[in-house]
Formats: C-alpha cells, structure tokens, sequence
C-alpha cells in the first residue's frame, strides 16, 4: 500500500541522515501518513519533520528539505516538496496513477483486500435484545453496524464468525410470560391483569390472539405454573422467529444463536463463578454476592447474584465471555450494544481482566439512539398500530437498502436522526437513490459497450491524463486505505461517505469525458476506467450490505 512505501521512504531517509551526521541518532518518532485537504498539497502528506524536529532540537523545515534530498526516485512518487511549517506533500505519478486501472481489473472483486487479521479468530456479537418482542429501529442499527463491520473484518483476513445471543433466561422473560398469560386470558373473556411492570404492547395481544388460533383455551385450564411455562415458551419461540425472520430480510445473517439458559445448562455459571471465588473477587455483604470491582480499578463493586439468590445479567454476561475466550478460543470478541449499555463497558473489562483475559481483547462499541423523522416532523408511534415502530415498517416503508444505507451513514457514536421521506426520494437529495445511480449509470454505459460490440481488454490506460479521469483514478485508489482504517477503529460507517464520495466522482467524471467516442484507443481506455468504477463502487455497496442495481 502506498502508505507504506511512503512511511518506509522517509524512514530510510532519516536513518540515512543520522549516518551522515545531519541528524542526530534519536529514536525516530512514528510517522503518519495523511490526505491533504487541499488538492495543491499533492495526494499525501506528512508531519514528520515536524515530530522529529522536537526530538532532535533542531528546525523543521531544515529536516524536511533534508529528508526530500534524501529520498530516492521511485515509480510511484512524482514530486516530494518540503512545506512550511514542517511538512513533506507527496505528488504520485500520472503515468503510475493510470496503470492502476489495469490493477483494479485484474484484481476485480478482491480489490482492496488484505491480510491484517492474518487469519485470527474473531467472534462479533451484535443485536441480542431479549425475546420479548419485535425489533425495532434502535435495534436495527446495531445489525446494520454488525454486519457491515464483519464484511470489512473478513476483507481484511480475519476468521469471523457472528453471534447472536438470546437472553432467555433470567427476570425479564418470567415478566414477559406473565404478561403473555395475563393478555392470552384477556382474549379468552377472563379477567387477568398484565404485571404493573410488564409488556404492554399492543404486540402481545397479537401474539396471544395468535397462540388461541393455533392451540384454543388449553391453557387456561393448566396450573399457573405449567401455563406460564408452556404458554411461554410458545410465546418466546413465536418472539424469536419474528426476530430471525426480519434479521433475514434486513440481509443480517449469523452462524450462531447462542441461548443465555445454556450457560447453566452447560455449567459455565457455576464454574466462572468458582473460578471469581477463588481468585478472591467475589465477596458476600447485604446479603447478595458482589464482584470486588473496586480491587481492580473500578469505582464501585456490583452484585453478581442478588440477595433473593438470582444472578445479574452482569453475572451470565461474566460466563458468556468465559465461554467466548477460555472455551470457544476467540482471540478478539467484539460486543456491539445499545446506548444503555454505556455504564456496562468498565465492569466488563475489569472481570474480563479477573479472568486473566488482556482486556484489549474485548472491544464494545457503543451505538446511539435513533430519531424517526418524516420530513422534518419528529415519528413517534406506529400508524399501523399506534404502538412503537417496529423495524419491519421502516423496512416496509423506504426498503432494506435505505435502511442499511441511512443506518450506517453516521458513527456508531453519535445519535442520528432517520427521514423517511427523504430515504424514499429518487432523486440526489437522497445519498441511497444518488449512489446506486452511479452504478446504475455505469452498467447501461457497458450495456451500450455490449450493443456496439465493443473489445477493450487491449485498451491502453496511459491515455487517461485529464483531471477528470485522474480524479476519479485517485478516487478509486482510496478504497484500499478506506478498508483498512474502518477495520482498525471498527468504523464502518466510512463506506457509507465513500460511496458518495465515490459516486460523486464518477458522476463528474462522466458528465466532462464521454466514454464511448469515435476516438476508439481512447473509448477502451475510458471504458476500463469505468469498468474499474463499476468493480469499487459495487463492492462498496457489498460490503455494506446492499443491492448494487442495473438499472434504476
């Protein structure tokens, strides 16, 4: 990657100059590389001179002019100019910037790949609300995230595998069969009362309607007991369908359904319990188990199972990430949570640590809120039913590409607000509609390469010299580093601003270089051009989850 080349440029370069005393022999200070802002400050920039100025005592700029004489000529590198106030700005070459057309196209799909994960195991955990009822827009945007941070884990050559885990244990789902029971007795005529703590909406009365249809008033007839368990359990298998059901059409797949109950079930709570105890970081006052936080760093203590003899979620979350890194082997587990799980982060990483697990291993990212919005005007329930608005409406309503589209398009960690009339409009006032009009554009340009039975493999890429077509080269040329920054700070919301970015290239592209001329060396020249286009932008729209269409 040219990054690389440039890092490893300047470090010979400094090396060389300690050699030849016009350095002093300090340690060298990291480089980084940065796009300029500025297009007059070449493709790429860096402020070397100016860490390394502090280290050796001496005047940047000095340095830097130093380091330029220093550098050999390479094929890639057109100019390297010293800039005020420490600054080297690298220019590539126009004539190395065109060749990697060719390098697009024969590296087609996998363009943009590489090996930083070396093939390590990564598990990303993502979604896992309870069965208690539909998804909503909150919970769509952790599956978004998800998803699309796994499609950039593997084109990065880590081992991936995507879990989702059901709490199906504990007190909320005793909370939801009861609440499941009192509305099944409703519908049957009979007096019951919903928990003053319990599910009210009106999706329960669907669900208990449904359950008379399939299975009558047999349950009315049971124990308390036997009805809230059988009851129930038809209750949460109907609850986690439907959740399985909209995953899928929201193109959010996983290869693992992990169950909360099986950590008892399977004994990992009683022995990650055992394993905290004797490590001293369990301790018993007012008269529930607490683990010793505070002996790790931590500014309070928190209770691991409560005085009434239930364990916390704190506690099966300790035994599920037991199972995940001692059991299971994970060398990296990502835990992707709502905003509410904000003050959940620290404990997590101290007993991970109290399990001798590096706490790095554990990564959480924190997704905010999401505002529904319908042009302008703020969406709080659902006009189906008056109710919360679930996932599957807003999937009805703007389609899956929108929706995955308009989720990822901000940082996990900021609250974003979702327009659904605008992720309806086709036209560029909608990034959806704006970007896959791109590609859109790109197949019926091939399509008419196709009518006029038009060869180009043996198109000669050098002739692509004006700004346009270089632009949109450099564009392309950002793909690589775009996928290699979204996986180290595990941001992929980036593919979302490049895609636009991208798109909007090619749209200026297109609208100052027509492609198909009576100029035939270079028709084939643009047309691979486009056809490099067409291979980013698609993968692009891929890796997000989404369709990359023919025709609009």
């Amino acid at each position: 990657m040219l990054r690389e080349i440039l890092i490893n440029l300047l470090t010979e370069a400094a090396k060389k100059a300690q050699r030849e005393g016009k350095l002093p022999s300090v340690e060298l200070p990291e480089i980084t590389i940065e796009r300029p802002q500025k297009a007059e400050h070449g493709d790429y920039a860096s402020n070397f001179p100016l860490k390394l100025s502090r280290i050796a005592r001496a005047n940047p700029m000095v340095i830097a002019n130093e380091l330029v004489t220093l550098m050999p000529k390479t094929d890639e590198i057109e100019s390297a100019v010293a800039a005020p106030p420490g600054f080297i700005n690298f220019t590539l070459k126009n004539n190395w910037l065109n060749r990697q057309v060719d390098h697009i196209l024969t590296e087609g799909e996998s363009f943009g790949n590489n090996n930083m994960g070396q093939g390590k195991k990564v598990q990303v955990e993502f979604v896992s609300i309870n069965p208690t009822g539909p998804l909503h827009v909150g919970h769509g945007r952790g599956a978004i995230l998800g998803s699309a941070l796994v499609n950039v884990l593997a084109a990065s050559g880590y081992n991936v595998e995507k879990e989702y885990y059901f709490n199906d244990a504990g007190n909320q789902m005793d909370i939801f069969r009861r609440s499941l029971l009192a509305r099944y007795l409703q519908s049957l005529g009979i007096k019951a009362e919903v928990p003053e703590n319990g599910y009210m909406g009106n999706y329960m009365i669907v669900l208990a309607q449904e359950i008379i249809t399939e299975h009558g008033d047999k349950f009315q007839k049971l124990t308390e007991a036997e009805a809230l368990k059988q009851l129930g359990d038809i209750g949460i298998g109907k609850v986690k369908d439907k959740i399985k059901k909209d995953l899928t059409q929201l193109r959010v797949e996983f290869d693992v359904w992990f169950r909360e109950q099986s950590l008892y079930e399977n004994g990992q709570y009683d022995k990650v319990m055992a394993i905290l105890r004797k490590g001293d970081h369990l301790a018993e006052k007012e008269g529930a188990t607490w683990f010793v936080s505070t002996n790790l760093g931590e500014d309070k203590d928190n209770v691991v199972v409560r005085s009434n003899g239930m364990p916390t979620y704190f506690a099966t979350d300790i035994a599920y990430h037991y199972n995940k890194f001692i059991e299971r082997h994970f060398e990296k587990v990502i835990d992707i949570w709502g905003a509410d799980h904000q003050g959940h982060v620290p404990r997590m990483k101290a007993v991970v640590a109290a399990l001798g697990i590096d706490p790095e291993q554990l990564q959480i990212i924190i997704h905010q809120m999401v505002t529904l919005k319908r042009g302008g005007e703020l969406v709080r329930v659902s006009k189906r039913t008056g109710d919360l608005i679930t996932l599957e409406e807003v999937m009805e309503e703007v389609g899956v590409d929108a929706c995955r589209f308009f989720f990822l398009a901000r940082s996990a960690s900021s609250q974003m607000d979702f327009d659904l009339e605008l992720a309806k409009k086709q036209s560029q006032e909608n990034p959806v509609y704006y970007v896959q009009y791109a590609h859109a554009r790109i197949t019926s340009i091939m399509r008419l390469v196709e009518e006029k039975k038009i060869t180009f493999a043996d198109g000669d890429t050098s002739l692509l010299t004006t700004e346009p077509e270089l632009t949109l080269i450099r564009k392309l040329l950002h793909f690589p580093e775009l996928i290699e920054m979204a996986t180290l700070t595990l941001e992929p919301h980036h593919l979302a601003y490049y895609a636009q970015e991208l798109a909007n290239t090619f749209h200026a592209f297109y609208k100052d270089c027509r492609v198909v001329t009576d100029d035939e060396a270079l028709t084939k020249a643009r047309i691979k051009l486009v056809m490099a286009s067409k291979t980013v932008l698609a993968k692009t729209l891929h890796l997000m989850g989404m369709n990359a269409p023919d025709r609009m």
